[in-house]
């Protein structure tokens, strides 16, 4: 488990929602979904899993969330969601089906069926519904409530149903248009949220029956209620108009300004996007020039754009194909409600890294000053050499500000007076043309210099700052073991190293700050090695002077290159045929 995730695991809401599990690629490799997500995401980290989770466990390196108001919405979403990325991990539900919906169709003698598809037919959808029991559960009690036929086709004559009350019997009697729409709108109402009404009725006739000991008629009242209100929770992430739309909501705090974007497609939530950027001026003025620079060269634009409340969108309507829309009621304001609810989540959790971050930074830098016993050194910079056997010397200063690396600042040193394998006294010229410079162009002096090395290296490095530059400043020193690790810190010229404890924030910032300039000299040493390398080659070949050579190194910048470039090439160099010849059969003979 790296930093960011232990970092993230710590904010996680309590809420229910979606989570998004990424590799190192940033791919989505899982989806699945929580009634707590900090319950069930927090548990892919701890306690032991079988082989698959551990598989899964060990591939991943970042993760998102999305936040809904019930678990069915974390359902449904999930599904959308697993259709859209199609992860690897998600083995059973990669397939493409769908959760079922509950149709009523449009026929002469219409009646309920359960579909996965809704199509434009002009028949009737309620839905979807987190299970096919569910749908299924739900279609039978309103078969019981409302006497439409159940087979495909009329049969002869009337059958059970009918004589149970659950079938008017349009195969033997004439059923009136009217009263078919007349229960088509009391279905629709039904769940489209009327059936509190009926549920009222319901529970009256329940405990009716019950007083009349009637107790299993009162148990199928009960059942019938228990379903209608566990499924008919309002469903907020899939829409039955099949409209596209794109439905932003934002936050802002302490200069960041967050954006989240739901992507709603054929009425399914099947995407998100989340931006989080400073910004300077009226928040809501800020948010409309987001939006419209995400739309601005985009050829395809949906139907609908569902902004918050007090945003004005006029200019953007005006050249936009889609309506923009401010919601005040129903589905569409939970959606922007819901978007703005995810953007405020993710800002916050932003912010409480950011604040992490810095805690334990600027935490390290403090701890550091205590144990040298100095002020808080809020710049550092620290030194390497790099060489092999004396040839191509080069040093390297890394800068660190409040514990952050400040790589704009970093510089790069090629040695000019040492002759051979000398690191004392190639640190002593770096350190000489660093800081007479900067007190001749009155700079800043860090707070601490870092030189990774021991008692020999920091007392050369004491006598040019001292005896030479007049300069009084804390040094530190960075020895290895015989593993190659760092293994003391010495400070001036105490005979002892400090303590330090290998594991504490400290002791990480100075291991980062030392694999930093670290990596900045090895490459830098590459770098000349190889053009180095390069120009002595280039020397030996007959008839290449230093104005040849340096046209050869700025066209093609390597040896390789060179050997393998063509005549062609050669030519828009300004090298003839014969010459080409020759560098190319001098290089490949050496």
């Amino acid at each position: 488990m790296n930093d960011l995730i232990r970092s993230k695991l710590g904010l996680l809401p309590t809420h229910p929602g979606v989570y998004l599990m990424k590799d190192s690629r940033g791919s989505v490799i899982y989806v699945g979904k929580a009634k707590t997500l900090r319950n069930r995401v927090r548990s892919y980290f701890t306690g032991s899993h079988d082989k698959k989770t551990q598989t899964l466990v060990s591939h991943i390196a970042d993760f998102e969330y999305i936040v809904t108001d019930t678990v069915v919405e974390a359902l449904l979403l999930e599904c959308n969601l697993i259709k859209q990325y199609t992860p690897t991990y998600n083995i059973m539900l990669r397939d493409d089906k769908a959760y079922p919906y509950i149709k009523l169709t449009q026929e002469q003698h219409p009646r309920l069926e359960i579909v996965r598809k809704v199509h434009k037919d002009k028949a009737k959808y309620f839905g979807p519904y987190p299970n096919a029991t569910a749908a299924t559960d739900t279609k039978r009690l309103l078969e019981r409530l409302y006497p439409l036929r159940k087979c495909r086709k009329l049969k002869k004559q009337a059958c059970l149903y009918y004589h149970i009350g659950q079938c008017m019997a349009p195969c033997e009697f004439v059923v009136e248009p009217e009263k078919y729409e007349a229960i088509a709108k009391e279905i629709t109402d039904f769940l489209n949220g009327g059936h509190k009404e009926i549920v009222l009725r319901l529970q009256q006739q329940m405990q009716d029956e019950a007083q009349q000991l009637n107790f299993e008629r009162a148990k199928e009242l009960r059942d019938l209620i228990r379903h209608i209100g566990q499924l008919m929770e309002s469903q907020k992430v899939t829409n039955l108009d099949l409209v596209d739309r794109d439905v932003f909501g934002y936050q802002v705090d302490r200069g960041l300004l967050c954006v989240q974007v739901f992507y709603v497609r054929v009425g399914k939530v099947i995407e998100r996007s989340v931006d989080i950027m400073q910004h300077f001026g009226d928040p809501a003025e800020d948010f409309i020039s987001y939006v419209e620079q995400f739309y601005y060269g985009q050829g395809l634009v949906p139907k609908e754009v569902l902004l918050p409340q007090g945003v004005v969108s006029d200019a953007l309507s005006q050249w936009l194909s889609a309506k923009c829309l401010h919601p005040q009621r129903g589905p569409k304001r939970q959606l922007v409600e819901l978007a703005t609810e995810n953007a405020r989540i993710a800002l916050t959790e932003r912010l409480l890294l950011m604040d992490q971050h810095m805690d334990r930074t600027l935490g390290a830098v403090l701890d550091l000053g205590e144990i040298l016993g100095i002020s808080a050194p809020h710049r550092i910079e620290m030194f390497d050499n790099s060489n092999i056997q004396g040839t191509d010397p080069v040093a390297a200063l890394a800068v660190f500000v409040d514990g952050k690396p400040a790589k704009e600042q970093y510089r790069k040193y090629k040695i000019r007076t040492v002759q051979g394998a000398n690191d004392y006294a190639s640190m002593r010229e770096v350190v000489r043309r660093r800081y007479a410079r900067i007190l001749r162009e009155k700079g800043q002096l860090p707070d601490l210099i870092v030189i990774d090395g021991g008692r020999a290296h920091i007392a050369a490095v004491m006598d040019v700052l001292e005896n030479e530059l007049d300069l009084d400043m804390p040094i530190c020193g960075l020895a290895k073991d015989i593993h190659h690790k760092t293994s003391h810190l010495f400070y001036r010229d105490e005979p002892e190293p400090v303590r330090i404890e290998r594991h504490s924030p400290a002791f990480y910032l100075l291991e980062r700050i030392q694999d930093e300039v670290h990596r900045f000299a090895i490459t830098f040493h590459r770098q000349v090695r190889a053009r180095n390398s390069l120009v002595s080659r280039l020397e030996e070949v007959p008839g290449i002077g230093p104005a040849r050579r340096k046209r050869l190194l700025q066209h093609f910048g390597s040896l390789t290159a060179i050997q393998t470039a063509s005549l062609e090439q050669f030519a828009k160099a300004g090298i003839g045929e014969s010459l080409a010849r020759a560098i190319v059969t001098h290089l490949q003979q050496k």
